[in-house]
Formats: C-alpha cells, sequence, structure tokens
C-alpha cells in the first residue's frame, strides 16, 4: 500500500475532554508538530475512558465520519467497516466510510458487509463532529482527507503501527495488537455494542488478513479467543478465507508469473541474511488487464524464499512513484528500514513510497539494510 504531510492544527477550537486526552497520550513534541516516538505501550484507561467519551458525547444529530488508509488492505477497511456498523447498532446513523484516493474496493473484500457506508473522499462530510482514523501509521496516509482531523470534532485514532506517533486528540494505539479490529473490537465492547454477524465478519476479516491467516508471530492465544468470539456469532470462515485469499483472476496468475520470474536473490545484503526483491510496473498490470490491487498478495510468494531474511516487492503506482513492500522473518527490522526512508510499519512488515527508477529505489533499501546494527535494536528492545 503506498503510504502516502503534516498539516498544523488551525487555530480553532478542540474539546477539553479530547485536548486533555491527546496531552495525556502523546509525548513531546518536535518542530512539526509529531510526537517524536511512538506509544511505548497501549492505550491507558484514561485514553480508553476519552474514546468512548467522543462517541458518548454526540449530539444527538451527530455526524460521525470514519477514514481508512489509502489503497485499504483487510485489517484498514474491515476494522473501518466494522466498527461503523457498531455505531448503527449504537444508534448513530448520520456514519460515513471513506478512504483517499479513488473509491475502489479490491475485489476480495467486496462482499464485506456495510460497504453502503462507503462515500467517495469528495462526498464525505466537510465538517464531522467525530472523525475517525483506522489503521493509518501517520496522517500522511489519509491524503486530503488528513484535514478533516483538524476541523472542529474530536480526532479519534486506532491504529496497531509501532511507528504511529499520536496524531489524533485521543489515540488508541497498540504496537503490540496483532491488527487495528483488535483494538474496534475493544472499543465496541466498551461502548456496549453485542458483536452480530456483519459486525463480526468485518473484524474477522481485519484480524486474518494482518496475522496471515494466523500464521504470523503476532498471533497470540488472545487472537485465538477474539477469532473465537467472532466465529460464534455464525459466519463461515471457510467462505470468507476462499473469497479473501484464494481467489485470483487468471490474468493475476499470469502477472504473478512474469514478475516472480524477475525476482532477484542477493544473499550477502542484510548483513549476510540475504535479501530477495523483485518489481511490478504500470506497463505489466496494463499488459495482463490487471488493478494494482492485485499486487498486494504478491509479497507472499517472495517472502517464502528460504535463503533470505528480508523480502521486498516494489510496485509502481505512477511515473517514477513506487509504493515498497518489506517484510523479515525475524533477522531484521525492517520498520527502520522503512522509517528511515519516509514510511512506516512492523518490525516484520512496513512499507514506504520510494521516487526515481526502480534500480535507485533498491538500492536506498540496500544502504539502509547495510546500516542496520541488530545489536543495537536487540539493546533497544531489551
Amino acid at each position: 500500500m503506498p503510504p502516502c504531510g503534516d498539516s498544523p492544527a488551525p487555530a480553532g477550537w478542540v474539546r477539553p475532554a479530547a485536548a486533555s486526552a491527546r496531552a495525556a497520550t502523546a509525548g513531546p513534541v518536535d518542530s512539526a508538530g509529531s510526537s517524536p516516538s511512538a506509544p511505548a505501550s497501549g492505550p491507558t484507561e484514561a485514553d480508553w475512558a476519552a474514546a468512548v467519551a467522543a462517541v458518548r458525547q454526540l449530539p444527538a444529530d451527530g455526524r460521525v465520519l470514519l477514514i481508512c488508509h489509502v489503497n485499504p488492505d483487510g485489517d484498514a477497511l474491515g476494522s473501518m467497516l466494522g466498527f461503523a456498523l457498531g455505531l448503527r447498532r449504537l444508534g448513530i446513523h448520520r456514519v460515513q466510510a471513506t478512504f483517499p484516493g479513488p473509491p475502489e474496493v479490491p475485489e476480495p473484500l467486496r462482499g464485506l458487509p456495510g460497504l453502503d457506508l462507503l462515500v467517495s473522499e469528495g462526498e464525505a462530510e466537510p465538517e464531522p463532529d467525530l472523525v475517525i482514523c483506522f489503521d493509518a501509521a501517520s496522517e500522511s496516509r489519509l491524503g486530503e482527507l488528513a484535514g478533516r482531523l483538524t476541523g472542529k470534532g474530536t480526532a479519534l485514532v486506532l491504529d496497531h503501527h509501532a511507528s504511529n506517533r499520536g496524531f489524533g486528540d485521543v489515540n488508541l494505539v497498540d504496537p503490540a495488537a496483532a491488527a487495528t479490529s483488535v483494538l474496534a473490537e475493544q472499543l465496541l465492547e466498551r461502548l456496549g455494542v453485542p458483536l452480530d454477524a456483519g459486525i463480526a465478519e468485518c473484524l474477522y476479516v481485519a484480524l486474518s488478513t494482518d496475522t496471515g491467516s494466523f500464521r504470523f508471530d503476532a498471533t497470540t492465544p488472545a487472537v485465538h479467543e477474539m477469532a473465537a468470539r467472532l466465529l460464534a456469532t455464525g459466519i463461515r470462515p471457510g467462505d470468507i478465507s476462499r473469497r479473501v485469499f484464494d481467489s485470483r483472476p487468471f490474468g493475476a496468475v499470469r502477472l504473478f508469473g512474469e514478475v516472480l520470474g524477475r525476482a532477484r536473490l542477493e544473499p550477502e545484503e542484510a548483513g549476510g541474511q540475504g535479501l530477495v526483491w523483485t518489481y511490478a510496473t504500470l506497463d505489466d498490470l496494463a499488459r495482463h488487464e490487471q488493478r494494482p490491487y492485485v499486487l498486494e498478495a504478491l509479497i507472499d510468494p517472495v517472502r517464502c524464499t528460504a535463503e533470505a531474511d528480508v523480502s521486498c516487492v516494489v510496485k509502481q503506482t505512477a511515473p517514477a512513484v513506487w509504493a515498497v513492500s518489506l517484510r523479515s522473518k525475524g533477522a531484521t527490522d525492517v520498520s527502520r528500514v522503512a522509517v528511515a526512508l519516509g514510511g512506516g510499519g512492523h518490525r516484520l512488515a512496513a512499507g514506504f513510497t520510494g521516487r526515481g527508477t526502480v534500480d535507485e529505489v533498491v538500492e536506498r533499501i540496500r544502504a539502509q539494510l547495510r546500516a542496520y546494527d541488530p545489536e543495537s535494536d536487540a539493546d533497544q528492545q531489551g
């Protein structure tokens, strides 16, 4: 997903509760108006109380705008729509959901409940009473919709990226959470919203996509407990998995074969742990008559390479602009590489937007990998 600059807060007011929550959750602020580091741990009880109050204190005709990041994946869209359906159950009906860029939902996600709540960014409420942001590590991933966060309404952020610096009035950011949907479910529970099949399907798609069908290290006992609660509503995991993970146009299969055929293995990179990478161009997509979303799954066959700890897929989004996906099997913190190059993410999965030729973008990645010090990383974790 291509990350999309920070805009300063206007001279207008924020609600006192929101302002105090921001002071409680954000660390020291740098010159750009952002906290220089992500929250060290998950939300406090004060954060949860402020989030509940932000929803509960909406006026009877309150307008809520839900936003997720550009080119939404399963966690972004599933968390947002699941929470939107929960707001409906609370009796809040003036709810819109949106994301920046063309209002195109990836084919595997077009069966999600709540899609009727989606509007294009041009149709999004300009002055909502409450803005809720899902799965975006920074305002830059919201494009022009980031301006909604600085309006008169409260801005609530739900996210699980370690690089998130807390850009909302109220920040529910937990780097230990397997997916943003974990935070969405917890907030719905605190609001007294019972799970139904529609909410559960959205949250299950979100949880399963960000855990790689429950294969990644973030899959804890708590993740399986959440999945059990969602499945108890009667949703069918087999049907969902086939639709989300195991359905791909034949043109995409051909495209994958071509792009994987140009993959390069560089065993000496990443401190001798190995780097494998490939790239896909706009011409590749056009030749196979495919939409850009199909490339999101391309990182999975690349990361299977046994001889490489770090895997990378570079996807062209415009002339000389590339969306870069990075993965690690554990020896390298790829979020450090991504952050150094203007992006963000997690230790094992991160991304950034690169500019120039594909060779120039990959050379910048190599340079960051060569500068990476795993011992320093271990010291900081300890």
